[in-house]
């Protein structure tokens, strides 16, 4: 079974202001701050005790470590920021692996839909708009808070209004 409608709810709450606060982050200054990092613990640790059962509510920080010591070695490798590596850490109690068909093609999505989203704005008058955004001049690097936030807040839409 996967994640209730009533705990995605929950998470919402939370998921969609920190997910956008995090996208701005990385789009304007390509870091993800701790602080945000932090409130999606903090609304994990404090709605997950409201939202799940208690053995399923401990499972979640299995997860967060799990996909903490991944996102570490990633991030040794080069493969992926080190703020990314702890946005996925902190989301991850939030997603439960029974959807993880689920979470795939969501992900595969944003990160599709972003990277053209950001692109687009790029060469356009959008770009005058916020001239010092770093990620407009980052190179080959490219803001993954955006389609990770868009992750979370489209994957906890898609079960709070499906189930």
């Amino acid at each position: 079974m996967g994640l209730t409608s009533w705990a995605a709810g929950w998470f919402l709450l939370a998921a969609v202001p920190i997910s956008l606060f995090v996208a701005y982050s990385d789009l304007a200054r390509m870091k993800i701050p701790n602080v945000a990092v932090g409130a999606l613990l903090l609304a994990y640790a404090v709605l997950g005790l409201i939202a799940l059962p208690f053995d399923v509510y401990l499972w979640g920080y299995v997860h967060m470590i799990v996909a903490l010591v991944v996102g570490i070695v990633l991030n040794a490798g080069g493969v992926m920021g080190a703020g990314d590596a702890k946005f996925i850490a902190a989301a991850a109690p939030m997603i439960s692996l029974n959807d993880l068909p689920l979470v795939i093609p969501v992900f595969a999505a944003s990160l599709i839909g972003g990277f053209l989203t950001h692109r687009i704005a790029r060469a356009s008058p959008i770009r005058r708009a916020v001239p010092h955004w770093e990620s407009w001049t980052a190179g080959k690097r490219f803001p993954m808070g955006f389609p990770l936030g868009m992750t979370l807040v489209f994957y906890l839409a898609l079960v709070f209004f499906s189930r």
